[in-house]
């Protein structure tokens, strides 16, 4: 399973589905592309809402970048009714200050946009994701808006230590070694020997999908 970051969605994957062996999936989170919001944001609701797409009685493995990283980890805990085998986390932000949170909280709070044509819609959430989407609009009465339900921006900052405590999966943390929003330094407050992918920054897997191959090793 691959599961995209925050304001993506999972056509990011595209280039790398091809490298992968064997069954994938690739959704979009709630309140993401083509998913529906949800009322309320969390690692958990966010898990909660994907356990059904899993086939049951089956072991995934995930991939994950940033938001979708954590998301894997709580799908890890057993909580949700899936087997995960293995979890890779991608680009994970684990330091926030209190002027990230407020950022974040902020952009929650953001009323829908309308623009005249799907270009200007498209060319707003590929901005907001950090790189580039089509399937990220919806068509409106008035025009276009992005699809990306805003109060997903509200799920904060994730509590590391526990959800890596509650995985009962294999767990590999990996970053860019330019991420500027995960770097590798901060991962190893939670592992070891966090992998870096050499010159890479934080969108790796839409910059360089085929740099993943030791990522990709790591869910067999």
């Amino acid at each position: 399973m691959l599961l995209h970051g925050l304001g993506a969605t999972g056509e990011v994957w595209r280039d790398v589905v091809p490298h992968w062996e064997g069954s994938w999936l690739v959704p979009d989170l709630p309140g993401h592309g083509r998913s529906d919001p949800i009322e309320r944001y969390s690692f958990g609701t966010f898990a909660g809402a994907l356990a059904p797409v899993i086939p049951a009685g089956e072991p995934v493995a995930i991939l994950g970048h940033s938001l979708g990283g954590v998301v894997g980890l709580a799908l890890a805990s057993g909580w949700f009714g899936v087997t995960v085998s293995s979890v890779v986390g991608l680009g994970i932000k684990v330091q926030w200050s209190d002027e990230d949170l407020a950022r974040a909280a902020s952009f929650a709070e953001r009323p829908a946009k309308t623009y005249d044509n799907r270009d200007d819609a498209v060319e707003r959430a590929s901005k907001v994701a950090g790189v580039p989407i089509e399937h990220g609009v919806t068509e409106v009465d008035e025009g276009w808006q992005i699809s990306l339900d805003a109060k997903a921006f509200a799920v904060g900052a994730p509590d590391m230590r526990g959800l890596l405590q509650a995985c009962r999966a294999r767990v590999t943390l990996a970053a860019g070694e330019h991420d500027h929003m995960g770097p590798p330094a901060h991962l190893t407050s939670f592992v070891p020997s966090p992998v870096v992918l050499d010159g890479q920054g934080h969108n790796v897997h839409v910059e360089a999908p085929a740099a993943l191959a030791p990522l990709l090793e790591k869910l067999h």
